[in-house]
């Protein structure tokens, strides 16, 4: 059924249950995982968010991000490996979080793709934006979404 399935974290106690979910059924099918975290780049303007900040600052703060997402995906590998579930961990440097996550699923040939949602609605959704949804919208790659 499944040979490859991506699962999309962020080390959130709502996608970890995405995390679980995946290892399931990676267990079931005989599947491998890729475990995916995205890693956002250090905002450089005040449009963004920024604070200006030296270069070798941003450099230390985006390799401190990158170490953390390291560890949200090896715990998702260390989890299967209790399972006897092969997971590959992976991190993506990305401001684009959905396109991120389809590129890599691609990249993986991944057949299906686990993420989590929130479930906002209204005004939240609007103003927050949902990944999960832009990843339900883009992808060709089958998607499963836990809430």
């Amino acid at each position: 059924m499944y040979k490859r399935i991506l699962v999309a974290t962020d080390g959130s106690k709502l996608s970890n249950l995405a995390v679980q979910h995946a290892l399931k059924l990676a267990d079931v099918t005989g599947a491998e995982v890729v475990a995916l975290k995205v890693v956002p780049r250090y905002p450089q303007t005040y449009f963004e968010g920024g604070v200006a900040l030296a270069a070798e600052e941003i450099k230390r703060i985006e390799k401190e991000w990158q170490a953390e997402a390291m560890e949200v995906v090896n715990a998702v590998k260390a989890e299967g490996q209790k399972m006897a579930v092969k997971v590959k961990p992976a991190t993506v440097k990305s401001d684009l979080v959905a396109e991120a996550i389809i590129a890599a699923a691609k990249k993986h040939k991944a057949d299906l793709i686990v993420m989590a949602s929130h479930g906002r609605r209204g005004l939240k959704r609007l103003l927050l934006g949902s990944e999960t949804q832009q990843v339900l919208t883009h992808s060709h790659i089958p998607v499963l979404v836990l809430r």
